[in-house]
């Protein structure tokens, strides 16, 4: 399934998630932003059911999916996702609270392509962000196939 040029976001916390949005505008990267309130509404999205069954088809050119949401949290999300192999070339970076171990480790076992830890500061999480929006929007090249 080809690739388009936005970036799914799945976070249930509204100012994370407007944090999230403002810093990857100030690190300008151009790619608009879905954002979804939770797992099940993630996986609507990217498999086209429900609220989003008549949304055009491809698939973000990134999702940035938080942990820990109602309804379905983030390690089943990354499971259903990177199971199917219409979805599963999306690129899928974990940004969470959680620095426990355990949590680490399972999104690697469930093939996520990156983990980061949202830092407290706002400072550094802009610029974080920032980064990571520009490296898998303008530096990192995916498939569409």
């Amino acid at each position: 399934m080809m690739s388009s040029s936005y970036i799914l976001l799945a976070d249930d916390n509204a100012t994370d998630a407007e944090l999230t949005i403002r810093a990857l505008q100030i690190g300008q990267v151009a790619q608009p932003v879905v954002w979804v309130q939770d797992g099940e509404a993630a996986l609507d999205y990217m498999f086209r059911n429900g609220a989003y069954a008549q949304r055009s088809p491809g698939n973000p050119c990134l999702m940035l999916l938080d942990l820990h949401m109602p309804k379905i949290d983030g390690l089943d999300v990354l499971a259903q996702i990177k199971a199917d192999p219409k979805v599963r070339s999306t690129p899928i970076v974990i940004m969470s609270s959680s620095d426990q171990e355990t949590d680490v480790l399972r999104s690697y076992e469930l093939h996520a392509n990156s983990y980061i830890v949202k830092p407290v500061d706002f400072r550094k999480f802009t610029e974080q962000v920032s980064k990571l929006g520009q490296y898998w929007t303008n530096v990192n090249r995916i498939g569409n196939g």
